[in-house]
């Protein structure tokens, strides 16, 4: 009767497509990204979401609601599952960013914007609340934003913050998906786009939690 989360970043927007950095700016998707959405609540509907909630930013929101339509399911919303603010990089290009703060991105710190650490924490709290309303054996669908769902799911592992750059990014419209285990949340998949086969091994972390 484990609880699991699934972490589903939005869809594509223009921005992504121009890589600018989007931040707390509020992009809606373009029609790609629409039809990534629609694709991919019908996998995830096959998990049997209990619940889900979503940043309100309407890239994410309309990811959201892409499942909530399908399974009949209310979807709330909390700040906190927002994209990093990127302060003074907001709209910028990857290419003007590495050009006028060079050092900013070599830390990848944006001025005016928020740590890691800050992101990581606000994420992981907010991923806290909507689990506390569900039950055993239910699943909670969060969808939000790249940098914020792979921060806040590495906080919520109680991953040291110096291996954070060790896993990689979330496609847009992909998941992760992270289940109860005995000393606490274990990432069971990562940056997915179709539903998992079993995992049939010898390796101890595939047989650890089973009863």
């Amino acid at each position: 009767m484990r609880r699991k989360i699934v972490l589903w970043r939005h869809g594509r927007t223009t921005w992504n497509l121009e890589n600018r950095f989007q931040g707390k700016t509020d992009i809606p998707l373009d029609e790609v990204g629409v039809a990534q959405a629609q694709r991919a609540a019908r996998l995830l509907a096959a998990y049997g979401p209990t619940a889900i909630v979503a940043s309100p930013l309407q890239r994410a929101a309309r990811t959201g609601q892409s499942l909530a339509d399908l399974v009949g399911l209310p979807i709330s919303y909390d700040d906190d599952l927002v994209e990093r603010d990127g302060g003074l990089w907001e709209g910028l290009t990857g290419t003007e960013i590495r050009e006028r703060y060079p050092a900013e991105h070599a830390v990848w710190e944006p001025p005016g914007g928020e740590t890691g650490a800050q992101v990581a924490k606000r994420v992981s709290g907010a991923l806290e609340r909507a689990m506390a309303a569900v039950p055993d054996g239910g699943l909670l669908v969060a969808a939000s934003h790249g940098a914020a769902l792979r921060l806040g799911m590495l906080h919520l592992m109680g991953m040291p913050e110096a291996t954070w750059d060790r896993f990689g990014g979330l496609s847009n419209c992909c998941w992760s998906v992270l289940a109860e285990g005995r000393s606490g949340w274990r990432l069971v998949d990562h940056n997915a786009g179709t539903l998992p086969e079993p995992v049939l091994s010898d390796d101890k972390a595939a047989v650890t939690d089973q009863p």
